[in-house]
């Protein structure tokens, strides 16, 4: 009897963890997937720089509060100079400048040119130094991602019956070539032990430097709060709240909780929802190019997320192994 009421226990125990995954999951899909629409709709009336800079520096302080709340301890001297050069990184340089991009291209165009971060990731690690050579589907993947941003970039066909502008996608590209060397450099950098105070020192340095560049960029002369839209700040509260807090809290717990394959396919779902709600929410329409690279670029992602874990499976097992030889 006691024994069958314990295995009822770890059914329910295993049952309730399931749930709490595929909620964490879900949120991570939506709600990062939705951050893009969330930038074009907050800078309408807000600068990008300041928006963004807003953005991460009041989320980054609510997860310190958090994290100090938890009885973690104060960052040390260098632990905030690597968060701040990470931050300046992924946020100053990567997320910035998708904000401005924005400005100029269709939020569904962004999302999908920052999916190219995994094949740079791969290319710059194994042009540093990375001897180890990737799997064939993972180069395939590789390959395929670069031609779909070919076609991409150089057909330039337009969302509302409106080209692209150039400069604009340049900027996305430049933005994901900062964010792949902000999370190659990360794996090296003196972080906090803790990866919630390493995700706020990241974003509050990254939040304060954006602000910073803010004032260089003429981005207080363009901001006139009697002009500021209910629909621009209601984005910047869901960009903050739900963008930022909710969806990096869901995503730290999945990596300590569920199977870093599920973890990983955030990578190739989230273009697929930004794609999803720019066309159902915001009218973008994509041309065929568009839509032939999205296709191209999503299942590179995906031939990336899937060999690559696969490679990484196998490589723990025969470390595994290896330890239990040598017992």
């Amino acid at each position: 009897m006691m024994q069958g009421k314990k295995a009822m226990q770890i059914v329910e125990s295993e049952n309730s963890n399931i749930t709490l995954v595929v909620i964490a999951l879900l949120s991570v899909y939506i709600f990062w997937g939705g951050t893009y629409l969330g930038m074009k709709v907050a800078i309408e009336t807000i600068p990008p720089f300041i928006m963004a800079g807003i953005r991460f520096f009041v989320a980054g302080t609510v997860l310190y509060v958090l994290a100090r709340l938890k009885g973690e301890q104060h960052p040390s001297v260098a632990e905030w100079k690597g968060a701040g050069i990470v931050g300046a990184l992924l946020l100053l340089g990567g997320n910035g400048l998708v904000a401005w991009a924005e400005q100029k291209v269709p939020s569904a165009i962004a999302s999908l040119l920052v999916a190219t971060v995994p094949l740079w990731i791969l290319a710059f690690n194994w042009l540093g130094g990375n001897k180890k050579r990737p799997a064939l589907g993972v180069l395939a993947g590789v390959l395929l991602g670069f031609s779909g941003i070919a076609v991409l970039v150089l057909n330039t066909g337009g969302a509302n019956s409106q080209n692209m502008d150039t400069i604009g996608m340049i900027a996305l590209l430049i933005a994901s070539v900062s964010w792949s060397i902000g999370s190659l450099y990360s794996r090296r950098a003196k972080l906090p032990a803790s990866p919630l105070q390493s995700t706020a020192a990241q974003m509050m340095v990254g939040g304060a430097l954006l602000i910073f560049v803010s004032f260089f960029l003429d981005d207080w002369t363009k901001l006139h709060l009697s002009e500021l839209s209910v629909r621009s700040a209601l984005a910047l509260g869901y960009l903050i709240v739900f963008g930022s807090i909710i969806s990096y809290t869901a995503y730290i717990w999945l990596l300590k909780n569920a199977d870093p394959a599920w973890v990983s396919t955030y990578a190739f779902v989230n273009p697929i929802v930004a794609v999803f709600l720019g066309w159902f929410l915001a009218n973008e329409r994509l041309s065929p190019h568009a839509w032939a690279a999205a296709i191209i670029i999503v299942v590179a992602v995906m031939m990336i997320t899937v060999f690559g874990g696969q490679r990484k499976a196998i490589e723990r097992k025969e470390v595994v192994r290896g330890e239990g030889e040598g017992v």
